[in-house]
């Protein structure tokens, strides 16, 4: 909620601001505002002796001189004028090829308004951030108390991709035949002409120290999430928040699933064939689940999920809260940098943008991404199809040599299955966001939302539709348990070297990204341009989501689910904390209040869990020989496993209904900040009309 008394004041980067601008920025400015230092600034309350270096930018080899003193310059430049607002560094070398950034208090404190994020106000209580009543606020003349050094980079990088052209330009040192467009997006066109190479957040190392010793280098059993938060962001700590209660949460199911495995002497025997491959030629051998056991286990982790993931929301928006992250702001944002189109006035504000008709987004997604995502999801029917091919090959051969040999290759399907899904996984994101970007979003969240939908409807079809296949249609209950076995057993194996076992070895021999503590500041900062950009946390949650999948889905055919899980989970915590601070270079993090698409991802797999356990209960031989008996027709068992379905759809929507999202001071908490949002509202509207 914006509660400054106009544009120039709070800095938002309405379009009006923007053609406001004069462009001091765009024509040759005097060289006095470059030194050999920090670029100045004209606003007294942001006059300061030391200067934190936040982001580095990384030119291409090939820029110029007076190209990066050009970029220095509209870096520097107030907002009014068209620039950035914040502060540059040439390096040590004025025509090098970095530009160090940082961001004075000013900025820093429009943009946390502008961004929605809520701060400790004077009586203690979490408010929306405003910058006209910013004295009232704790700590607010102290960026490094105020903000968190996460929040303090991500407003470089939000400043720098909100740099918008307001007339046709030629830049300094390129060719004439390369100018910037009226609306142009800044940043990125520069990065397109290779004049900015890269752009990423500095470490701190005397933070990441102190961070590294309490998360991963000693025995502690709980994260450090405020720490985590301070200098990774929310996205990066709400990921391990997630992690960690996920992880403690397979300890009630891993409890019930040995307890099954070792009184029930039926399930014993089934265990033991699943790994050794024995029983699976003959049905009659091998009676299904125990009624007993896998029924407490199906009902069990239907109703598991569902309590998980409510205290799930709870505990997030507590985190929120803590964090500031509950109330962002809603606005009509800016285009996403990469959003092109046709300059015009956009309809709803009024504001010179590039326009993309909706008609023509829903047609490339309707000719190309759809069709292209079917075809992807054909190759995973033919993957399936070569897997019971194999499968019968296998089982054709270990009847003819009847070997320890045969034996073991009954399990080279399921393996050969499970690496091509994984290839094909790995694929399809490349494509999945190549289509995403030929849709043209103009919003980034509705961008990262069609990306995520096209990664988990395929996600969901790659790794689980084989196992739907054996369950619903084939009803090979001994088939699903081995194959379930071999992913868990193959999947956690593959994990623990992918992520402990290499990343181990990489930081051990690559011993030239260690920085050295009398080397120069530039060079240490040189090195961390040199590590591995950090891939994303897309593909740590899908594994999470296809855990979860297993353990709700089909655990009542392998009680050892989440005894399984909960092994590799326990190193995960640590190997993946590991990996963050020291592999990969820093991440940007954008301020977020919860998991977003991921978080109801979760909760239909949740729900998709009950279809799945009733129809294997159903299968169960001792169920069918009781309905023999009572001489009970089929329909009537169908009928009586809807009936059953629906029951327990109704205890898990009570479930939901009486664990609410919020805890209820959250909910007060969350309706006060509104309301004192909407009072300064009114306070501005009469303030303005009294003029």
């Amino acid at each position: 909620m914006k509660t400054d008394v106009d544009d120039s004041d709070s800095g938002i980067r309405s379009k009006s601001s923007h053609e406001d601008r004069t462009q001091t920025v765009m024509s040759e400015p005097s060289a006095s505002s470059v030194g050999s230092g920090w670029t100045k600034v004209s606003c007294p309350c942001c006059v300061t002796e030391k200067v934190e270096p936040l982001v580095l930018v990384k030119l291409g080899e090939r820029v110029r001189p007076e190209t990066k003193r050009w970029l220095i310059r509209l870096i520097g430049a107030p907002q009014k004028d068209g620039g950035a607002a914040l502060l540059a560094h040439p390096g040590e070398d004025a025509s090098g090829d970095i530009i160090l950034v940082s961001a004075p208090q000013c900025t820093l404190l429009r943009a946390a308004e502008e961004l929605g994020l809520c701060k400790t106000y004077s009586n203690d209580n979490m408010e929306a951030f405003s910058y006209r009543n910013r004295h009232n606020f704790k700590n607010s003349d102290n960026m490094e108390k105020f903000l968190t050094l996460a929040e303090r980079q991500y407003i470089v990088k939000y400043e720098l991709d909100g740099l918008w052209a307001q007339r046709d330009l030629r830049i300094p040192g390129l060719p004439d035949s390369f100018t910037l467009q009226h609306r142009d997006n800044i940043w990125r066109k520069l990065g397109s002409a290779g004049v900015v190479q890269d752009m990423f957040p500095l470490h701190n190392q005397e933070k990441l120290k102190n961070l590294s010793e309490a998360w991963y280098s000693g025995n502690q059993l709980t994260q450090p999430l405020d720490m985590i938060n301070e200098y990774f962001g929310s996205s990066i700590s709400l990921y391990f928040s997630f992690l960690d209660w996920y992880t403690w949460s397979l300890l009630p199911p891993a409890i019930l699933g040995l307890c099954i495995t070792y009184f029930s002497g039926e399930v014993q025997t089934e265990m033991l064939e699943s790994i050794s491959g024995s029983g699976i030629q003959s049905k009659e051998e091998d009676l299904g689940p125990a009624v007993s056991g896998h029924m407490i286990q199906a009902v069990f982790s239907m109703l598991w999920s569902t309590v998980v993931m409510e205290l799930w929301k709870r505990r997030s928006s507590s985190l929120s809260y803590r964090w500031g992250t509950l109330h962002l702001a809603e606005r009509f944002a800016e285009p996403r940098p990469g959003f092109h189109g046709t300059l015009g006035v956009n309809p709803v504000t009024g504001c010179v943008e590039p326009l993309f008709p909706d008609w023509q987004r829903d047609l490339r997604m309707a000719l190309l991404s759809v069709p292209v995502v079917g075809l992807f999801l054909g190759l995973v029917v033919l993957g399936m199809v070569c897997f019971y091919w194999g499968e019968a090959k296998m089982q054709q051969l270990h009847g003819e040599w009847d070997s320890l040999l045969s034996q073991t290759f009954l399990y080279l399907p399921s393996v050969l299955h499970i690496i091509y899904t994984n290839v094909l996984a790995t694929f399809y994101k490349t494509v999945a966001l190549s289509l995403t970007e030929y849709e043209n979003h103009r919003e980034q969240s509705a961008f990262e939302n069609h990306l995520t939908a096209k990664v988990l409807v395929f996600t969901f079809f790659n790794y689980f539709a084989v196992l739907f296949h054996i369950a619903f249609f084939k009803r090979d209950v001994p088939m699903l348990r081995k194959r379930l076995a071999s992913l868990l057993i193959v999947t956690q194996l593959v994990n623990q070297v992918t992520e402990v076992v290499i990343p181990f070895l990489v930081d051990k021999f690559i011993s030239a990204r260690t920085e050295k503590e009398d080397e120069p500041q530039e060079d240490k900062f040189r090195k961390q341009g040199a590590m591995p950009t950090f891939p994303g946390l897309f593909a740590e949650y899908i594994e999470l989501l296809v855990q979860f999948g297993y353990l709700s889905l089909f655990s009542c055919v392998y009680p050892l689910t989440a005894v399984l899980l909960l092994i590799n989970n326990l190193t995960e915590i640590r190997s993946d904390a590991y990996k963050i601070c020291k592999l990969f270079r820093k991440p940007f993090c954008s301020p977020v209040a919860n998991m977003g698409v991921w978080q109801t991802a979760f909760e239909v797999l949740s729900f998709v869990s009950v279809v799945s356990n009733c129809w294997l209960l159903l299968l169960s031989p001792q169920l069918q020989e009781l309905f023999n008996e009572g001489g009970i027709r089929s329909t009537n068992i169908l009928l009586l496993a809807v009936l059953v379905e629906h029951v327990l759809i109704l205890i898990k929507l009570v479930l939901v209904v009486f664990i609410p999202d919020e805890p209820e001071w959250i909910r007060k908490k969350k309706e006060h900040i509104e309301y004192t949002s909407m009072q300064a509202l009114k306070q501005q509207l009469v303030a303005e009309e009294s003029r």
